[in-house]
């Protein structure tokens, strides 16, 4: 090969994925999406009821000869993966019943560990047209650390928590398949039979990397990742085997419009943010020892200790201990379940912590 890949941050290469991959530093890719053939093992046409041909995938580049040759396949694009992964880095991959299960497997052998698999809901899937099946409505994603002893790999859980409503994101994500305008077309046609939508990929980009970090996909297709990466100002390196998608995949990712504004940019965490003991809300005068905190309907109430701890009818202790013991859970963030009143109104005391915060951060 006589392309120079050993710097190609923000480049579309050509070739092998295994054989480019080689030539990269080891340990230098935070994030690798992967959406490699599924081996669909498609024989004879598709027709809908109506006689007309289903547009499926049924490239050469989907065609092994049997399992075994697709297991070599995917165990040699893994080992490539798992040499240029950083140690906290984050792999995800793509596939339907046809290959996941394979390439599962293949995963826990070369000793990644698996995290989530999530299940990609799809709002509009292409019905069952011959009635033999249930309609494929879904397709499934792993997403690994490198290792089981890998404990410090990127999670932005507020940011998914704050997409999701201020709720837990679950692992079932329901988007819908890519259709419309932002289905690439040549010609009238399909440009690539298995385009993913950037709604998809936007959530695997914004839940485990940052701004800067470089992210890799050794099946580009159409460029969807790379189209992804570079609107929220990651590095990328897109790898394809066919020249016909790279160009595609140049010239989308070149009409991308880089988002620069660092706080649209920032990625909040809680986890990261400075710790702000609940005594510094005393010393502060921004609540008083005596006063009586309350639960936001206002069932449950607490007396602020003077030393920082807080007492109810039940138990004493901190702000999350007696949260808890009062409702009768395992655990409680009592920085959101305790409030106060000020002037009449209800107030969350996590908005004293952010305050104390702010002043930290001056």
């Amino acid at each position: 090969m006589n392309v120079d890949v050993s710097n190609a941050d923000n480049r579309i290469v050509v070739g092998d994925c295994a054989k480019v991959m080689a030539e990269l530093p080891a340990e230098s890719v935070d994030l690798i999406f992967a959406d490699p053939p599924y081996n669909l093992q498609l024989s004879g046409e598709l027709l809908r009821p109506n006689n007309t041909k289903v547009d499926g995938v049924d490239d050469e580049w989907d065609r092994f000869s049997d399992f075994a040759a697709y297991d070599a396949f995917t165990r040699d694009w893994l080992k490539a993966c798992r040499r240029v992964l950083k140690p906290d880095g984050s792999l995800w991959v793509i596939g339907s019943y046809h290959n996941i299960f394979r390439v599962g497997t293949a995963l826990q052998d070369l000793g990644f560990w698996v995290l989530n698999d999530v299940i990609w809901r799809k709002t509009n899937p292409m019905p069952n047209f011959r009635g033999r099946r249930f309609t494929n409505a879904h397709e499934t994603l792993i997403w690994c650390s490198k290792s089981q002893d890998a404990k410090r790999y990127t999670f932005n859980y507020d940011a998914m928590k704050s997409l999701n409503e201020g709720l837990q994101m679950r692992s079932d994500w329901l988007l819908p398949l890519c259709t419309g305008s932002e289905r690439l077309k040549v010609d009238g046609h399909k440009a690539h039979p298995t385009q993913k939508p950037e709604s998809l990929i936007s959530r695997v980009v914004l839940s485990t990397s940052r701004p800067g970090d470089l992210v890799l996909d050794p099946f580009l297709g159409s460029g969807t990742t790379a189209a992804v990466a570079k609107r929220f100002a990651r590095r990328f390196i897109g790898i394809e085997r066919e020249e016909s998608y790279a160009n595609i995949a140049r010239a989308r990712v070149d009409a991308v419009e880089q988002l620069t504004d660092p706080e649209v940019l920032e990625i909040e965490s809680r986890r990261t943010a400075p710790r702000v003991p609940f005594g510094s809300l005393l010393d502060r005068g921004l609540v008083r020892p005596g006063e009586v905190m309350f639960d936001a309907r206002r069932r449950w109430h607490a007396k602020i200790r003077a030393d920082g701890t807080v007492i109810s009818d039940k138990t004493k202790g901190s702000i999350h201990s007696v949260g808890a013991a009062v409702q009768g859970a395992q655990a409680c963030n009592g920085w959101t379940f305790w409030h106060v009143e000020r002037k009449g109104d209800t107030v969350p005391i996590d908005v004293f912590r952010q305050r104390v915060r702010a002043e930290m951060a001056n």
